[in-house]
């Protein structure tokens, strides 16, 4: 038993060891607390509980990271964009902390190769790398302070990634876009939507975007938010000579 015991322990070393190694290359910084970034990659399937009896998950770090990125690159903004007023402000943060734009880079790292859990990565939705991408960065800031965090996000986010020339031509929403290009040119539209089973299995929406009562993108998917976007894009596509002249 105890022999057992003994190579249990070592087992879960090794593992440590791997872990700690692979978070120090991403890191790039000597960490001094092992057990916050394991915290980080923890998911809550894997029902590991504190000494408290609470569930251990990534959620709360994430929290904490999405907060210490936004007044991050808040600052950098500010700094940089000084003819910038608060709307064009929001709408360029907005851009580089998007969802989309955070799972890139959490894909780039390879972190969802690193979570503890109970459910394979590839079934854990497509947000799982930018959601450890935020957690690493609330994991450093309990660890070394916010000025690690800076660091890391001005390498890992904003030397990497952001160009604010090419920031303001990048569309993050194509349904916000075309919303508001209707409402500034004062266009009648409406998004009609259809449950659509198809030959599949997965239940589909049907939504098609109405624009001065003519049919202007449509699109089918297996969510009602992901059928309005592409339609939208569609829609984008059709008219991009007239909002962007």
């Amino acid at each position: 038993m105890k022999f057992l015991k003994h190579i249990l322990n070592e087992s879960r070393s090794q593992r440590d060891g791997i872990f700690f190694q692979k978070i120090q290359e991403i890191v790039k910084v000597k960490l001094s607390s092992l057990p916050i970034y394991k915290q980080a990659f923890t998911h809550r399937s894997s029902k590991i509980k504190n000494e408290k009896g609470l569930i251990i998950s990534y959620e709360r770090l994430e929290f904490l990271g999405d907060s210490i990125l936004g007044a991050v690159i808040s600052t950098y903004l500010f700094e940089n964009a000084p003819y910038g007023d608060e709307g064009y402000l929001t709408k360029m943060r907005s851009k580089i902390v998007s969802r989309k734009n955070l799972n890139m880079l959490g894909q780039g790292l390879n972190l969802s190769s690193l979570i503890l859990s109970e459910i394979p990565a590839d079934k854990l939705g497509k947000n799982i790398n930018g959601n450890l991408f935020e957690a690493l960065i609330g994991a450093i800031y309990i660890d070394k302070g916010f000025k690690a965090c800076e660091v890391f996000i001005n390498k890992k986010v904003i030397q990497k990634d952001v160009d604010l020339v090419k920031l303001e031509k990048r569309v993050v929403s194509y349904k916000s876009l075309m919303i508001e290009w209707c409402q500034k040119n004062k266009f009648p539209f409406e998004f009609i939507i259809e449950d659509d089973m198809g030959k599949d299995e997965e239940k589909h929406f049907s939504v098609k975007l109405i624009i001065n009562d003519e049919i202007s993108g449509k699109a089918r998917e297996t969510s009602k938010k992901r059928a309005e976007e592409k339609a939208s894009q569609r829609a984008y596509f059709t008219f991009q000579n007239y909002i962007n002249p």
